[in-house]
């Protein structure tokens, strides 16, 4: 896991786009895992600035979100589906057929999720994976004591959860409290992971995944066994670590190395 502390929420930003159109000028057709909420929102906008500028294209790209609320119809405003196209795909040149987001509104959730699970497979597995991380340690919405090895599955969501979302509802609107997520087993397959996290309320679940033990009461926490995440931080996400310029002092040498290579 190598963890990157940055000074601000630019920054995070800024340094996830790095990731991504370095992934995208390796491998223009890449298979992208992507991720709502609102700790994306800026790596989507800076982007969307760099494909209008010409510096990076999704022709022929194809991607698949990592969550979706059950019960909820793609065209309702608060689906994923709808963030993903306001925040994103409806600036981008990516083909509409290419973009996949759970079916939450499935007649039979359970099959869908078997379904998503062979697109997956059929095209290729996953390159690179956007994620977020809960106040309690969640990725997708994989919860606390969800399996380690999880495949994409209907979860309940907690409390925390559902509180946490609360805000993007109206007062009185229905608010899903189950959801369709990829599984940490189909995360972990994914070739490089990108998680991001921002703000003082994160501080605590980063470092439980960066320091605790592997468990799944921190669901994150299974990236320490990833070979390939890469942690993006600002420094009040960063604020609970215990040796944050030990953090910094290996960035500042990864890059003094990347550059001696004609790579940085």
């Amino acid at each position: 896991m190598k963890v990157v502390i940055l000074d601000n929420p630019a920054a995070v930003a800024h340094y996830g786009a790095d990731l991504f159109q370095q992934q995208l000028a390796r491998k223009p057709a890449s298979v992208l895992g992507l991720a709502t909420g609102s700790t994306p929102v800026s790596l989507y906008r800076e982007l969307i600035a760099r494909h209008r500028a010409g510096l990076l294209g999704f022709g022929e790209v194809r991607s698949f979100n990592l969550d979706e609320y059950l019960d909820l119809p793609a065209t309702h405003p608060q689906s994923y589906r709808q963030f993903m196209q306001r925040e994103f795909f409806d600036h981008i040149d990516i083909a509409p057929g290419n973009t996949r987001v759970p079916a939450g509104d499935a007649a039979d959730p359970i099959a869908a999720c078997e379904d998503y699970e062979r697109a997956i497979v059929d095209a290729g597995g996953i390159d690179i994976q956007l994620l977020g991380i809960g106040r309690n340690g969640h990725i997708g919405f994989n919860e606390p004591t969800s399996c380690l090895a999880s495949r994409t599955r209907v979860k309940t969501l907690t409390r925390e959860t559902i509180d946490d979302n609360a805000r993007f509802f109206r007062a009185g609107e229905p608010q899903p409290h189950m959801a369709i997520t990829m599984g940490i087993g189909t995360i972990m397959e994914s070739r490089l992971v990108v998680l991001l996290a921002t703000g003082e309320s994160k501080a605590a679940a980063v470092k439980a995944m960066v320091e605790g033990p592997v468990s799944a009461w921190c669901p994150a926490s299974i990236l320490q066994m990833h070979p390939a995440t890469v942690v993006l931080v600002d420094e009040d996400a960063a604020s609970h670590l215990s040796q944050p310029d030990f953090f910094k002092h290996i960035e500042r040498e990864n890059q003094a190395l990347l550059a001696r290579l004609g790579r940085g």
